[in-house]
């Protein structure tokens, strides 16, 4: 990763992401005038430090900038010293950015994952293993247009998510819409997106959620997927889940929430 951040160009293209996030080749290229093989590489350095992961939309291919490997830094390094401000600057960023992303992805996560593909989308579609890591079972037949629900598993048949299938390409990739039942968002429902992809002799599974309400989802949801695919991980590499479930990994309520799946507020 320092490897990758000591070339100037790509701390240039990290900051370009920073700035608009989810950018295709050629509006990379613009601003630093760069033929768009030499950018190429640079992105290929960055993507193989975990510093940026793509996403495809049609025919065209947009970046995101990963912050997780810096945050690993944040945490060790900066948080105990600099948490109230920094959090205080990054309200500030998100609000300023709220308009520019709008029509783009609203949030992404990677994580790699000794398995096959075939394995991680069993893992996503089959009530019995999303029930142990998730601890929901995410029932449907997994076809284009299909409901689908994301059900508790105390026996009383509630689904605390409900959904249509929009995309299902086994194993590779599966989109549904996903929202609390009954629920008629005036932005429209939100979007999940799992990419699975072959990456050398392990799994790339790639998270996208979109067209979250607002800010305080976006909150929530940044801390909900990576406990779910930490479980999900853990499970498929090891053969059990962790020690604790999704939504006990953090301590901020509606994050837990969300961790599980469960979008109402507090005491309903």
């Amino acid at each position: 990763m320092f490897r990758a951040l000591a070339d100037p160009t790509r701390r240039a293209l990290l900051d370009q992401l920073r700035e608009r996030n989810g950018q295709t080749l050629g509006e990379l290229c613009g601003p630093l005038a760069m033929a768009r093989q030499s950018a190429t590489q640079h992105l290929g350095v960055l993507e193989a430090a975990n510093l940026i992961t793509t996403v495809r939309r049609g025919r065209e291919k947009l970046h995101y900038l990963n912050p997780v490997p810096l945050w690993d830094i944040e945490e060790r390094w900066i948080e105990r010293f600099e948490r109230p401000r920094l959090r205080a600057l990054n309200a500030i960023r998100r609000r300023a950015e709220e308009e520019t992303m709008a029509d783009r992805p609203s949030y992404v996560y990677v994580t790699y994952i000794e398995s096959s593909p075939e394995r991680v989308w069993e893992a996503l579609t089959d009530p019995d293993l999303t029930a142990e890591y998730w601890g929901h079972s995410n029932v449907s037949d997994w076809q284009a247009g299909s409901p689908w629900e994301h059900r508790r598993v105390d026996g009383s048949g509630i689904a605390d998510v409900v959904g249509t299938v929009l995309d299902s390409e086994p194993p590779r990739r599966l989109t549904m819409t996903f929202d609390a039942p009954g629920a008629a968002p005036p932005g429209g429902p939100s979007k999940v997106t799992f990419d699975i992809e072959p990456y050398h002799e392990i799994v790339r599974l790639t998270v996208t959620h979109e067209n979250l309400a607002d800010t305080d989802a976006l909150e929530a949801i940044s801390a909900g997927w990576p406990a779910v695919c930490a479980n999900l991980k853990s499970l498929l590499e090891t053969g059990h889940v962790l020690p604790r479930a999704p939504w006990e990994m953090h301590a901020n309520s509606r994050a837990a929430q969300m961790a599980r799946n469960d979008p109402r507020p507090s005491g309903s």
